[in-house]
C-alpha cells in the first residue's frame, strides 16, 4: 500500500527544479533519489514532509502518517546539548519519561559509544553530530524516514555501520535517501530517482544499474528524436519539390498534397523531445604542467607524528613517481591527513622538511584538503582569483561562471557559499595554479555525482601524479593505480582496497 503518492508533481522556483513526478512511496521501498547539487533534492524531501508546497500537482498521504526527516544541518539550538539530550528530546513530552529507555535502544543499534552520548553537539564530529540527528529522528518510530545526505563527515567505518543499520530496519518502514555517495546508495536502495526539470525516471534497481537504464533510455530517447527529425526533414524537401512541380503544372492536387507533407513534418516536429542534457553545475577542469622528474617524492621511513609528537607509523622507504595515482586507505585516526600534510609542508617549506621527505624540485604542487582551508571564508571568489593569479577582473568572472560560481556570487563572502559552489571554487584554483603533482584530502566532499565523475575524467585524462585520502569507494575504484594501507602503525603497499573495504564492513557489521 502506497503511504505517500505525488501526481503530476513539480516545484518551480527561478526556474523548474522537477514537473510532471508520478510516484509512489510504499512498505518495502528503499528509493535513492539522485540529482545534481542545487537541483532539488532537498526540496522534494521538505514536499514530501509537507514543509514545503508544490507548485503543481498532488500529494496524498496516508490518514496521520509520522514523516521522520533527517536534515542536513544541525539546529543551532541542539549544539550546546549532549548527544543522549538531543536524541530524548524529540520524544513527545507526554511520552519523554515513560519511553526514555528508547534513547538508549536506538544509540545501542547505531554503536554509540558510551562517553560519546555525554558529549555536547558542539564537540563532536561532523560524523557524529550527523549519527546524532538520524538516531533523534528515529526515535520518534517514523512511519517513512527521509534521509538528506545521510553520509556527509561520516568515516568508512560509519558508513558501513550506517547501511548495516539501515538494511536492518522494518521493511514496512520506506526509506528515502537523497546522496551522491554510489556505493552507499548500491548497497541500500532497490528503487532510484533521476531527478530532471521536464520527466523524473524512476527505476526499481538500485543506483548503478538505474544508471545504466538510464542512459539506455536517454539514448533510445535520443536516436528516436533523430530519427523524427530526419524524417520531418525528408517529408519537407519532397513537399517542397511536389510544391515546384504544382507551382508549374498548376495543379491543385498537388498543392494540396504539399500541404498534408508540410503539416505531418511539423507534427513531427513538434511531437518530437531531443533526449534530457543534463544542465552542468560548472565545469570541473585539472591542469597538469608535466615534469620530466621520475620519482617526484621520496619517503625515508619517514615518522608521521600527532601535533603532540605521538607517533602514528613509519613509512618506510617510498616513492611518489609521475603518473602514480596513490591512494591512502584506513581507518579514521591512523595518520592519512597527517601523512598528506607532511608531504605537504615538505614541498612548500623545504627549508624546514624533515631530512626523511624528499622532494624533487621541479615539483609544483596543488593542494585541496576537506575543509577547503586554502579559500578564506571572508574572502570573496573573485578576490581570490583576481589576486591569487594573473587574470584580470573579466577573466576572472568568466573562469568563475564557468566552474558553477555564477556571477551573482562572485562577489559575496566565501563562508556564505554552498559547499558545491566552494568545492567547485577549489578545484578552479588548482586548475589555475597549473600543478604536476596533487595531494588531495577527501576531495570528493560537497561534489554532487556529475563533479565526482568529472573530477575522476580529469585526473585520468591528464595521466595527473597525486596523493589521495578519500572514503568514497567508487571514486577510490576508479582513481587509484597503487594503494597504501595504513594499519597497525605501519604502512604497506597493497594490490586493491577490496580487502580493506570488505574488513570495514565486517566489522559495521
Amino acid at each position: 500500500m502506497a503511504l505517500i503518492s505525488l501526481k503530476s508533481f513539480g516545484v518551480t522556483m527561478s526556474a523548474p527544479l522537477f514537473s510532471n513526478l508520478d510516484l509512489t512511496i510504499g512498505a518495502g521501498d528503499r528509493l535513492g533519489i539522485v540529482a545534481a547539487n542545487g537541483r532539488g533534492k532537498s526540496t522534494l524531501l521538505r514536499c514530501l514532509t509537507g514543509e514545503i508546497e508544490a507548485t503543481a500537482g498532488d500529494i496524498t498521504r496516508t490518514r496521520g502518517l509520522r514523516v521522520g526527516h533527517v536534515e542536513q544541518a544541525v539546529p543551532d539550538a541542539l549544539l550546546d546539548r549532549s548527544f543522549h539530550q538531543v536524541v530524548a528530546d524529540a520524544l513527545p513530552p507526554e511520552r519523554a519519561e515513560s519511553e526514555r529507555w528508547r534513547v538508549d535502544v536506538v544509540l545501542d543499534s547505531l554503536d554509540v559509544p558510551e562517553p560519546m552520548r555525554e558529549r555536547p553537539m558542539r564537540a563532536l564530529s561532523g560524523g557524529w553530530q550527523r549519527l546524532a540527528l538520524i538516531a533523534r529522528v528515529w526515535v520518534t518510530d517514523p512511519d517513512v524516514l527521509l534521509l538528506d545526505e545521510p553520509t556527509n563527515h561520516l568515516d568508512l567505518t560509519r558508513i558501513s555501520q550506517l547501511e548495516t543499520w539501515l538494511n536492518a530496519l522494518p521493511r514496512e518502514v520506506p526509506v528515502v535517501v537523497a546522496s551522491h555517495d554510489r556505493a552507499f546508495l548500491d548497497a541500500t536502495t532497490n528503487r532510484t530517482l533521476f531527478l530532471r526539470p521536464e520527466q523524473s525516471p524512476v527505476f526499481s534497481l538500485p543506483y548503478s544499474r538505474a544508471r545504466a537504464a538510464l542512459s539506455e533510455v536517454d539514448a533510445s530517447a535520443e536516436r528516436k528524436f533523430q530519427r523524427d527529425i530526419k524524417v520531418a526533414q525528408q517529408l519537407r524537401r519532397q513537399a517542397a519539390k511536389l510544391n515546384n512541380i504544382g507551382v508549374n503544372s498548376g495543379s491543385d492536387l498537388l498543392t494540396v498534397k504539399t500541404k498534408q507533407l508540410n503539416q505531418r513534418a511539423q507534427r513531427l516536429e513538434e511531437a518530437a523531445a531531443p533526449a534530457h542534457r543534463e544542465r552542468s553545475a560548472g565545469a570541473i577542469k585539472l591542469a597538469n604542467r608535466g615534469t620530466h622528474a621520475k620519482v617526484l617524492i621520496g619517503l625515508d621511513d619517514a615518522a608521521v607524528e600527532t601535533p603532540d609528537g605521538t607517533l602514528l607509523f613509519k613509512t618506510g622507504r617510498r616513492h611518489i613517481c609521475q603518473g602514480d595515482r596513490i591512494v591512502l586507505v584506513g581507518r579514521n585516526g591512523v595518520g592519512k591527513s597527517r601523512l598528506i600534510n607532511l608531504i605537504r609542508n615538505a614541498i612548500v617549506e623545504p627549508e624546514t622538511a624533515a631530512q626523511s621527505v624528499k622532494v624533487t624540485p621541479s615539483t609544483v604542487l596543488g593542494y585541496g584538503d576537506q575543509a577547503l582551508s586554502g579559500i578564506s571564508g571572508d574572502d570573496t571568489p573573485l578576490a581570490i582569483l583576481s589576486r591569487r593569479f594573473d587574470v584580470g577582473e573579466q577573466r576572472a568572472r568568466s573562469l568563475l561562471a564557468g566552474a558553477g560560481v555564477n556571477i551573482d556570487v562572485q562577489e559575496r563572502r566565501i563562508g556564505l557559499l554552498s559547499g558545491g559552489q566552494k568545492a567547485r571554487l577549489m578545484m578552479l584554483a588548482l586548475r589555475l595554479a597549473n600543478p604536476n603533482f596533487y595531494l588531495l584530502d577527501e576531495p570528493t566532499n560537497h561534489l554532487d555525482i556529475d563533479g565526482q565523475e568529472a573530477l575522476e575524467t580529469e585526473l585520468l585524462a591528464h595521466q595527473a601524479s597525486c596523493l589521495l585520502a578519500s572514503h568514497d569507494r567508487s571514486f577510490i575504484r576508479a582513481i587509484g593505480n597503487r594503494f597504501w594501507l595504513i594499519e597497525k602503525l605501519r604502512l604497506t603497499e597493497v594490490d586493491d582496497p577490496e580487502d580493506f573495504f570488505t574488513s570495514v564492513a565486517e566489522a559495521g557489521g
